[in-house]
C-alpha cells in the first residue's frame, strides 16, 4: 500500500494520485532515493562521516605573495638591528675612528672622553686602550700603549707614546713621543700597520 502524503490515505501500489484528495503519490523507491540524498547533504556540511574539516585550498599566488613578505621582514630585520646598534655606539660621542683598511675595514671607535688611548688590550699589563686594536692588529705592529688622541677647548691633538713602529699623520714623518700635533677632522693616521680615518661628530 501506498499512503498519501497529504491525506494518509492508503492506496494501492502502483496508483499514481490519491483515491481521496487526488494528489500524487510518491512510490517506496522514490522516498529512499530523497532520503539518502537528504543524508549525504547533512553528512557533506557537517565535514563527512569522519569528522574531518573541509580542507581550504590556498590559491598559489596568494601563499607565495605570504612567502615573499616573510622574507623581506626577515632580511630588513638585521639592517635594522644593525643599524640601531651604530647609533647607540656613537651616543655621545665628539669624535669616532674608522678602520680603512684589513679585514676591519669599517669598524668605527667612538671616542667620548677628552683623552683617548689608541693600544692593544692587555689584561695582564692592566691596559685596557679606549681604542683596542688588539682583534684588528694580527701582527701585532700596535703597541700596548701606542698613541694618544686629546681634545682641549674644541681643538684635537695627537701624540706618539713611545711606539716601536710609530704614529703618522697624512703619511707624513714619524711623530717623535711626546710630540703633540693637531688633529683635524679627514685625517688619516696610521699606527703601525693599521690605516685609521679620524673624524668630528657634528
Amino acid at each position: 500500500m501506498t499512503i498519501c502524503e497529504r491525506c494518509n490515505t492508503e492506496n494501492l501500489d502502483g496508483s499514481q494520485y490519491c483515491d481521496e484528495c487526488g494528489g500524487p503519490l510518491r512510490t517506496a523507491a522514490a522516498a529512499a532515493q530523497q532520503q539518502d540524498s537528504a543524508g549525504a547533504q547533512t553528512n557533506g556540511g557537517a565535514g563527512g562521516l569522519s569528522g574531518q574539516p573541509e580542507r581550504v585550498e590556498v590559491p598559489a599566488r596568494a601563499a607565495q605573495q605570504d612567502s615573499v613578505t616573510v622574507a623581506r621582514q626577515a632580511a630588513a630585520a638585521p639592517a635594522f638591528a644593525a643599524s640601531s646598534g651604530s647609533i647607540n655606539l656613537m651616543e655621545g660621542a665628539h669624535a669616532r675612528l674608522i678602520i680603512e683598511r684589513g679585514r676591519s675595514a669599517g669598524k668605527q671607535f667612538p671616542l667620548s672622553e677628552d683623552e683617548s688611548q689608541i693600544g692593544r688590550w692587555d689584561a695582564d699589563g692592566g691596559i685596557f686602550p679606549d681604542v683596542d686594536l688588539d682583534a684588528d692588529d694580527p701582527e701585532a705592529k700596535v703597541s700596548r700603549r701606542h698613541a694618544r688622541i686629546m681634545r682641549r677647548n674644541g681643538q684635537y691633538f695627537i701624540e706618539d707614546l713611545g711606539s716601536t713602529n710609530g704614529t703618522f699623520i697624512n703619511r707624513g714623518r714619524r711623530l717623535l713621543p711626546g710630540d703633540r700635533q693637531p688633529l683635524r677632522d679627514g685625517d688619516e693616521i696610521i699606527v703601525g700597520k693599521t690605516f685609521l680615518r679620524f673624524h668630528v661628530v657634528k
